[in-house]
């Protein structure tokens, strides 16, 4: 029963992550592909505010932008698993602004779509409000739940993909609105029949907004027939706004209409009629225009090109050709071959996604291909030297039946006083006086507790250690407790390095070499304790920083005097938080620090040193970790404050 849940909600969370994944992507590349058009629905946004503001000022392009890559990026964090909490997080808080947005737009009703998946997929305002909430919903389920969100790539190199997406997804929202989208969403795509649209011959749902396409003059007549039943060439300056046309490229167009003239073709240029004779008037004085006006549905305008202005090429009804203005064709030597235009931009548009997947997603899969290759053998490297180290203690054990030691030792930090503790370690000792454990088991107490302590136990049963000692083997240094004192208590071990110390205390290598040293020379054998921070395990730093700490405080021993050290890796973010390494993740960074040992020491030395685990260690969860091959023990702290938890623990080794 409880299979089949966990594999429903393993179903349900790749449903949601999916889900999710995929809207934000194709939301981020659809507004990527076409910015202009997004520009031109948040304009209307802001017209029903009353603000007026033009589609293509810089501050809206930088918000369309900004739109486009927070949810392209959201999309892949969520799709490859990167920065689960984080991503979760991000996307909760944009879902709920936009799940508010929307709420206020299907009750208001101030346009006719919202405009989420611009013109490659129109949602009415109430579809739009019911996608938001479902996709709402499944953000709380992978927040909830983040480990649906699978890994897909290493965290050394997560970096790498999010840096690349970023600068890809912003580069393609430049690139479109330089030149014009990729892929064309609007109804006006290159090789469309608009006369045919017109009459009804095509008979496509995508159509039905073709067929209000309408020209008329000054006059008031209409053109369209004129303009459409054309058979020679017919060049189109389209412009929905004359007043915010970019008039830098006025020459060109004025080339490009002297060329048509010499050439017979036609040439208007194209606006919409509110305030025309007056914006057409500016145009003219600021670019020197000679061309005539007529006139258009400022909507169907802007749908044409995505440019202002931008030139549409027809002949017979059909559109050839559309040009950004930071790309009309030049007129140098008559060198225009119209004849090409039409095959030429047929394969641009079926090029269009190929371009995309090219850019994209082709170096993506190689990326991860590569990532996961080196994973591979990363962990090819760990498996040959676990068989190096299986095959030589198989080799010891054959000659002198020797095994490296278990232990289970418990912390009780700043707890307890002195009644308590004695009361905990005399519970203890009958327990496992009367139950004889498998494995060495340490107490390590507040000093307190020591002296008294170790006349209640039975040290055969029960071992007695301390949590810290003095860097200063003796003299003026109020306050501390010295290797010396604690030998003196009957204590056989002492905890040293221990992430607190580190953390509130600043102990460094420099200071719990001294320490190690000190407490060799006393008779005490030490648990050193080793690991990282969350942020450095996320870097992929987790074992440089490991290794840094292990040859800090522990590389100036000799051989013989190593024999005396139990390490014990915590992984700090795994410490009082309830959260805890997989028994995947524990095993292989013991295996790692083995390697290390061995490095320095030698293979016989690692495969005789004992690693603990000291990462929220609990009854339910010692067995597994304690059946890998290099998980010695553990090192526990609040389950071994109560003796049922700590003597849990003690029989996973039965």
């Amino acid at each position: 029963m409880k299979n089949q849940r966990n594999l429903l909600f393993s179903v349900i969370g790749y449903i949601c992550r999916t889900a999710l994944a995929i809207t934000f992507l194709f939301s981020g590349y659809v507004k990527a592909i076409d910015p202009l058009g997004m520009n031109y629905k948040l304009q209307a946004y802001m017209q029903h505010f009353g603000i007026a503001i033009a589609p293509e000022s810089l501050w809206m392009s930088i918000a369309v932008v900004a739109l486009a890559s927070i949810e392209f990026l959201l999309g892949i964090q969520i799709l490859l698993g990167i920065q689960r909490r984080l991503s979760t997080r991000a996307a909760l808080a944009f879902m709920s602004i936009m799940t508010l947005i929307t709420l206020y737009i299907f009750i208001a009703d101030p346009v006719a779509d919202c405009g989420c998946f611009g013109d490659a997929l129109k949602l009415t305002n109430g579809q739009t409000l019911l996608k938001n909430i479902l996709l709402l919903l499944a953000t709380i389920v992978l927040l909830l739940h983040p480990e649906a969100m699978h890994r897909l790539i290493s965290t050394r190199h997560e970096w790498i993909t999010s840096t690349f997406s970023a600068i890809y997804i912003i580069s393609l929202a430049l690139y479109s609105y330089h030149y014009l989208p990729l892929i064309d969403f609007t109804a006006y795509k290159q090789g469309i029949n608009l006369t045919k649209a017109i009459e009804g011959e095509l008979g496509e749902e995508a159509q039905k907004e073709l067929a209000a396409t309408a020209f008329w003059n000054a006059k008031g007549d209409d053109v369209t027939y004129d303009i459409l039943l054309d058979t020679g060439y017919t060049f189109l300056l389209i412009s929905p706004n004359l007043n915010d046309a970019d008039d830098g490229i006025s020459d060109r167009i004025n080339d490009l209409h002297d060329y048509t003239t010499d050439k017979a073709y036609t040439f208007y240029g194209v606006t919409t009629e509110p305030g025309s004779d007056e914006s057409i008037h500016n145009w003219t004085d600021r670019s020197g225009a000679a061309y005539e006006f007529i006139f258009a549905d400022a909507e169907q305008l802007k749908a044409m090109v995505r440019s202002n202005p931008g030139l549409l090429l027809l002949k017979n009804g059909q559109i050839l050709k559309k040009w950004s203005k930071n790309n009309l064709p030049e007129t140098d030597n008559d060198k225009i071959d119209l004849t090409a235009l039409y095959s030429e931009s047929t394969a641009s548009a079926s090029s269009g996604l190929a371009k995309l997947l090219e850019w994209f997603f082709i170096p993506l899969i190689f990326f991860i291909f590569a990532d996961n290759l080196w994973i591979g053998s990363k962990y090819y490297k760990r498996y040959r030297h676990r068989r190096k180290l299986k095959n030589h203690k198989t080799k010891n054990l054959k000659t002198n039946n020797h095994m490296r030691k278990k232990i289970v030792a418990g912390n009780w930090k700043m707890n307890k006083n002195l009644q308590e503790g004695v009361a905990l370690a005399k519970e203890l000792n009958e327990l496992l006086t009367a139950d004889k454990p498998n494995c060495g088991v340490i107490i390590c107490t507040p000093f307190i507790h020591l002296a008294t302590v170790s006349q209640e136990i039975d040290h055969n049963v029960l071992a007695l250690g301390a949590e810290n000692c003095a860097d200063k083997a003796s003299g003026a240094f109020t306050g501390e407790v010295s290797a010396e004192m604690v030998k003196s208590t009957g204590a056989e071990y002492v905890i040293l390095g221990h992430s607190e110390r580190r953390a509130y205390y600043g102990e460094t290598a420099e200071m719990l070499k001294e320490k190690v040293n000190l407490a060799l020379e006393n008779g005490l054998k030490v648990i050193f304790c080793i690991g990282e921070l969350l942020e450095e395990r996320k870097s992929g730093k987790q074992n440089d920083v490991v290794r840094a700490q292990i040859e800090g405080s522990l590389f100036d021993l000799t051989a013989e005097q190593f024999a005396n050290i139990v390490l014990a890796y915590e992984p700090v973010w795994a410490i009082g938080t309830g959260e805890t390494a997989t028994a995947e993740q524990a095993e292989d960074m013991h295996a790692f620090i083995r390697n290390v040992v061995a490095q320095k020491f030698g293979s016989q030395v690692a495969e005789d040193t004992t690693i603990l685990y000291g990462g929220s260690c609990k009854p339910s969860n010692a067995k597994e970790l304690f059946a890998k091959p290099d998980v010695d023990g553990g090192l526990i702290g609040g389950a071994s404050l109560k003796a049922a938890d700590f003597k849990g623990i003690i029989d996973a080794w039965k």
